[in-house]
């Protein structure tokens, strides 16, 4: 009798975690895509047709975490999303390659006002040597097709990238920099007119490009945050 009685408590506790697993799992599903919609309004990181943003909320029990308005570990991905010059120059819209950001330590700081803080944020944004050659051609004018690749020299916050094509039917072969401050990108490159063109990246308050780095297949760019707003979140909502 007694191992019955103890057969029936195992099975009803495995049914019971079953049941708060599979209700957990939908609960955060749910969260997710509502964090996901909200990012893709305030930051438009999903303005193409190609485009693509998820937000997921990390850990287990989702829940718990919500009861306590705390996550520890909230991952934004974007790809395929276009950024514009400051001055709206014509045809100068950059694609972004990726966007990651991984925020730690969100707590939701007003469930009326759904916003949210994050104690440390850390990331990378990929420029692809491709979408940067046809920007710079665009730019440029009248340029022949203009490409962009990796050089030697990297340093800090400066990227350097090597610059090739023809400008006005003068061949062109030089190195240029692209420059990541604050949440801005710009592009100098000697002997092309209108190459200094700035693009603002809608991020986080509180989130800034921290270094620039020419690799092989494009440029990354390291971003870091400390105290982060997250302006009308609904990570907890």
């Amino acid at each position: 009798m007694r191992r019955r009685w103890v057969k029936v408590l195992l099975i009803t506790v495995v049914v019971l975690a079953a049941l708060f697993t599979a209700a957990d799992r939908a609960a955060v599903h749910y969260a997710d895509k509502e964090a996901t919609q909200l990012a893709k309004e305030k930051y438009g990181y999903a303005n193409t047709t190609d485009g693509r943003l998820d937000v997921t909320i990390e850990g287990f029990p989702f829940l718990t975490q919500a009861a306590d308005q705390e996550f520890g570990h909230v991952a934004l991905t974007a790809s395929r999303f276009l950024v514009d010059t400051t001055t709206n120059a014509q045809g100068g819209y950059l694609h972004i390659d990726r966007l990651h950001l991984d925020l730690r330590g969100v707590t939701v700081t007003s469930l009326t006002a759904r916003s949210a803080e994050a104690n440390l944020a850390t990331g990378t944004l990929t420029l692809s040597y491709k979408e940067l050659s046809e920007a710079l051609t665009r730019l440029a004018g009248n340029a022949g097709p203009l490409q962009v690749s990796r050089a030697p020299g990297s340093n800090g916050q400066a990227a350097r990238v090597k610059v090739s094509g023809t400008v006005g039917g003068t061949a062109l072969n030089t190195t240029g920099t692209l420059l990541a401050q604050g949440t801005e990108l710009s592009l100098t490159v000697p002997g092309v007119e209108r190459a200094g063109n700035v693009w603002r990246v809608d991020l986080p308050e509180g989130v800034g490009f921290e270094s620039a780095r020419a690799e092989p297949d494009g440029v990354e760019i390291g971003l870091v945050g400390h105290q982060v707003t997250l302006g009308a979140s609904r990570f907890g909502g």
